[in-house]
């Protein structure tokens, strides 16, 4: 039997009476030659792999040949019997049956891969909590070196874009603060089963040691970047003092100690003058 295969796989779904969930955003990879180029992504002789969402287990079996030890966290039960068939010859596999956010993760992480020098995570994820779960493990500072995801292409270029350039977002602003983002290449709605009514791309994520820039206070630094693309078409100094209820004087005093005028719309923005104009705020 080989998992990958559209008609050996359908077999053990009917086999086991699994049937597909639209609420849970089920896509199962099937693809053999795309799984090999994402676990080529997180995998070496003595890394530790979280995998999130492990599906039929095509991406799992292919982790699993490649490196020490793969923890997949599946929230649906319903695939114990069809992951116990595919997996059966995948000794270093562990399923952890929960909602991956709800997880202690650094728990999971200290007590699962203590003998791993590295661990990375490698996920499909239903497209409706890719950024939930994104952020969330760069949020948490858990001891991961790079995350290799597969997400919608739209999805993908919002993530990976140069901040301050016409396709960035406040996610993008997010995800460049914590890591280095990079596409590593696009994945055809075939490659699932059932198929997606959109194209998927894997991105890779490498954290960074320290952010790439020195803010005040985060949490600040954020509700800034929140506000500066809740209106992204409008001038800055409107949209930020309507959504946040700063005074005009105060974030125009901020903006001219920042450098940045108060005419620009917040979709132009660099890092570094995000930064900046956090810090003006905070003084």
């Amino acid at each position: 039997m080989k998992i990958s295969n559209k008609k050996d796989l359908k077999s053990v779904l009917e086999a086991e009476g699994f049937s597909f969930k639209k609420s849970l955003g089920q896509n199962f990879l099937i693809d053999d030659t795309v799984c090999p180029r994402m676990a080529c992504a997180v995998s070496g002789e003595n890394v530790g792999v979280l995998e999130i969402g492990p599906g039929a287990g095509v991406l799992t079996a292919q982790l699993s040949s490649s490196c020490k030890k793969v923890v997949s966290v599946e929230l649906d039960t319903r695939l114990k019997p069809v992951l116990q068939e595919t997996l059966k010859d995948c000794h270093n596999v562990k399923i952890i049956w929960n909602d991956i956010l709800k997880l202690d993760l650094k728990t999971v992480l200290a007590e699962e891969f203590a003998d791993c020098d590295t661990i990375n995570v490698c996920a499909n994820l239903p497209y409706y909590i890719t950024s939930p779960v994104i952020m969330m493990l760069l949020e948490s500072h858990l001891p991961i070196n790079t995350i290799a995801v597969m997400v919608q292409k739209e999805a993908a270029d919002r993530l990976c874009a140069d901040v301050g350039s016409r396709a960035a977002g406040a996610v993008t602003v997010a995800v460049n603060y914590y890591a280095e983002a990079e596409t590593l290449f696009g994945v055809p709605r075939g490659s699932f089963m059932p198929p997606p009514n959109v194209d998927s791309a894997v991105i890779k994520l490498t954290l960074r040691d320290k952010p790439p820039v020195e803010v005040t206070d985060e949490k600040l630094f954020f509700k800034i970047v929140k506000a500066c693309f809740a209106q992204r078409r409008k001038i800055l100094l409107n949209t930020v003092c309507n959504t946040m209820g700063i005074s005009k004087d105060s974030f125009r005093a901020a903006l001219n100690e920042a450098g940045v005028s108060e005419t620009v719309r917040g979709e132009t923005l660099t890092m570094e003058q995000l930064a900046a104009i956090s810090n003006a705020l905070c003084e």
